[in-house]
């Protein structure tokens, strides 16, 4: 079973949280996660730019799974 189901933006229609090349803080969001009905937003929990999305849009995540690739810097 998986976790939940990763989401780019807010809602359909919006903008990603972030894109390739973005400049990412610890505190910047990055994707929201949907378990159960419920909406938990994800943080990049480290600063640097996203180099590359290995989740697409509405797939599953599990726990553990990587989501982005940063360049710490």
């Amino acid at each position: 079973p998986t976790v939940g189901t990763l989401y780019e933006s807010a809602a359909p229609g919006e903008k990603p949280f972030v894109t390739v090349g973005a400049k990412v803080t610890a505190e910047s969001v990055v994707c929201s996660i949907e378990a159960m009905k419920v909406f938990n937003q994800i943080t990049a929990d480290i600063s640097g730019t996203i180099t590359e999305g290995l989740v697409k849009n509405g797939d599953p995540v599990d726990f553990g799974q990587p989501l982005f690739r940063v360049k710490v810097g």
